[in-house]
């Protein structure tokens, strides 16, 4: 049931912004195929799979107990999940977009969750796919989220790196230099 209101919740969470992403034009489009493949892994992941499992209970053989520890775990991560998900949202504003795109008078963010971290929007999906592996007590679908979320990752990453260096140059190098990826201190 948690995993069920997490999904709920980021999509309420996202709907917004989206709506007003759309209404600020785009000056430069970086999509490109690999993007589709790791959007479409993250659905897979961290809705599509374990959605078709707490509907289905597919695959049964997969399951094993769920013990009270893990879901307290997976709860609490899953809030963590949708409170960056939402500061992430908030403080991005009209700069938001959930492909690789640069709006009309795009700004580089390093406030709020972005003072922390390059990439908070990730650190969200890094910590639902955590999330699931807790909540969900099936091998397959809890650990999909994980691996949807790695493939996203790790095939937009450096191009959304890339993009921003081009665009905001020794600024955002320099933002690199203070904050590391998607980890806190970390990485």
């Amino acid at each position: 049931m948690v995993w069920v209101l997490g999904i709920v919740a980021w999509c309420i969470i996202r709907y917004p912004f989206e709506r007003r992403a759309k209404r600020v034009p785009v000056v430069s489009n970086r999509r490109t195929g690999s993007e589709a493949v790791g959007l479409a892994a993250a659905l897979v992941g961290l809705a599509i799979v374990p959605g078709f499992y707490v509907a289905t209970g597919i695959p049964e053989v997969a399951d094993y107990t769920a013990h009270l520890w893990a879901i307290v775990i997976g709860t609490m991560l899953c809030c963590a999940a949708m409170w960056v998900f939402r500061r992430t949202h908030k403080q991005l504003g009209r700069n938001w977009s959930i492909t690789l795109e640069i709006r009309q008078r795009h700004e580089l963010i390093c406030a709020g969750p972005y003072s922390l971290v390059r990439h908070p929007m990730y650190t969200s999906f890094l910590l639902m796919g955590l999330s699931q592996a807790f909540l969900l007590s099936n091998w397959v679908a809890g650990m999909a989220g994980l691996i949807g979320f790695a493939v996203l990752f790790f095939l937009r990453v450096d191009k959304e790196e890339r993009m921003m260096l081009e665009v905001f140059g020794p600024q955002y190098h320099a933002y690199m230099a203070k904050t590391k990826r998607i980890i806190p201190y970390l990485y």
